[in-house]
């Protein structure tokens, strides 16, 4: 069984943007919009030189991220959509320079399984075993 529904699958391939939230061992928050793609059950995203990032050295330290990615599916009725996935991180080789790997603990999705118009609830579900 894969992390992501069918319906969030499809809804991340339309999305060109996520926000990468790190933070450094002592706690100190870090929040940068990147590009994404979907690998299995994981998140990829790399760069230009990503070990020049806080992101980078953040998850040196400590590997716990939250990504979110959404968007309006409307304007009228209000109508947000969006996944927000609670994970860990690693860094790895990627085809010429390292990229981050994010690997799903907690999927909180909202508008999109549903698309019923108007104030969506949230779905969560945990993909570990005591959260």
């Amino acid at each position: 069984m894969s992390a992501f529904t069918d319906a969030e699958i499809a809804y991340l391939a339309t999305q060109p943007l996520m926000r990468f939230a790190s933070a450094s061992a002592a706690g100190k928050p870090d929040v940068a919009p990147v590009t994404f793609e979907v690998e299995g059950d994981d998140i990829i995203t790399a760069g230009f030189d990503i070990t020049r990032t806080v992101r980078y050295r953040n998850i040196q330290s400590n590997p716990q991220v939250t990504v979110v990615i959404d968007d309006l599916a409307t304007m009228d009725p209000w109508s947000p959509r969006g996944i927000k996935i609670i994970g860990s991180a690693s860094i790895e080789d990627g085809d010429n320079s390292p990229q981050f790997r994010i690997m799903p603990e907690v999927i909180i999705s909202w508008g999109v399984n549903d698309t019923t118009p108007g104030i969506p609830a949230m779905e969560r579900r945990s993909l570990v075993d005591g959260d």
